[in-house]
């Protein structure tokens, strides 16, 4: 945001970039997953991280309008590339080692690193800044997603079944894949509640957007609402990392922990004073923890080999499930969007119970 502002963009030239990269990433996100299912998911993975390097060399080499949305459009393609890729690779591979049990473990532990992560980022940009502007945070970005690159390249794939070919005769032009992964979505009614599970538990994560606002109207001085906002990240990292215990919950058990979460989560909105923000890292390492459990429900469903295609059509609803997030606040701020985290709630056991065939 900072650069496109030092570049001279207008704030509807910012907003149209964004529009770019949002339109990008949700038609390219089902495709990705058949891509990876047909191909190579670890190979989507080091294309993702290529992809995402160029969207950086970009903007470092050619700052304007048309670099930045040349760049939001290669970084759109690469982070649908690794939405369901990533998770199918994880899964399949433990499950080829007789260890999809810890799935959960694992998984909890990537998003908890993941989270972590944005604190030393955070450190170093403003360090790298200050040594040489933005070509330097540029070029050390691309070098970050590059070295991603290089240990995606790293990771055992294990040899998966080819899905069932396009019958003689047939002409819709759909990858066999797409098909096989729709197809088992539609079939199964345990597979199906748990993608809008997940979707919809996905978008509430557009809340990380007003957390700036939600710390200032707290009364946090404004020169201090980064440093303050960073103590979300570690909230959301104990979530996550909890999921393998939060994994042995009920669908009725992790309900209650979302409705826990929405009280936080209102509370914090209702106390106007720093002190209320500790109801803000409660909900967010709540949501995290359901978020992650739910997501291994959905691993757990599918049975078919179009594990990434199924999991991106879960991503997809969750982009989507963002803007009703978006609109949701418009109408109502948190206080509204905490309400409609609470109903998710009561809707869970309902979406999360029932199995799908094995």
């Amino acid at each position: 945001m900072l650069l496109f502002v030092d570049t001279g963009l207008s704030g509807s030239e910012i907003s149209a970039l964004f529009a770019v990269w949002s339109v990008v990433g949700i038609v390219a996100e089902v495709p990705s997953g058949v891509v990876a299912d047909c191909w190579s998911r670890r190979g989507v993975l080091v294309a993702a991280g290529a992809l995402q390097a160029g969207a950086h060399a970009l903007w470092t080499v050619a700052p304007g309008f048309p670099g930045f949305a040349a760049g939001f459009v290669v970084w759109g393609i690469g982070g649908a590339l690794v939405s369901g890729a990533f998770q199918a690779l994880v899964y399949d591979g433990l499950a080829a080692a007789g260890a999809a049990s810890h799935y959960a473990r694992v998984i909890g532990r990537v998003e908890a690193a993941g989270l972590l992560a944005q604190i030393p980022a955070a450190v170093a940009a403003t360090v790298l800044f200050r040594a040489g502007g933005y070509p330097l945070v540029g070029w050390v970005s691309v070098a970050c997603c590059l070295g991603a690159a290089a240990l995606a390249s790293r990771l055992p794939e294990p040899g998966r079944e080819r899905v069932d070919e396009v019958a003689p005769g047939d002409s819709t032009v759909r990858p066999p894949t797409l098909r096989a992964g729709l197809a088992e979505v539609a079939a199964q009614p345990g597979l199906r509640s748990a993608v809008l599970a997940v979707a919809v538990l996905a978008g509430f994560d557009a809340l990380e957007e007003y957390v700036p606002l939600l710390v200032a109207d707290a009364g946090v001085p404004t020169d201090l609402v980064p440093v303050v906002a960073l103590g979300l990240p570690p909230a959301g990292a104990a979530g996550a990392a909890l999921a393998s215990s939060g994994a042995r919950l009920p669908a009725a058990g992790l309900a209650l922990v979302l409705g826990v979460a929405s009280a936080a989560l209102a509370a914090s909105a209702i106390v106007a004073h720093p002190a209320g923000l500790l109801g803000l890292a409660v909900f967010y390492g709540l949501y995290r923890m359901v978020l992650v459990v739910a997501d291994v429900r959905l691993q757990d469903r599918i049975t078919g080999t179009a594990r990434a295609t199924v999991t991106s059509v879960a991503s997809l609803g969750g982009e989507l499930a963002a803007v009703g997030v978006f609109a949701v606040w418009a109408v109502g701020g948190v206080t509204a969007v905490g309400g409609v985290v609470l109903l998710v709630a009561g809707a869970l056991p309902w979406l999360l119970r029932v199995r799908a065939a094995a």
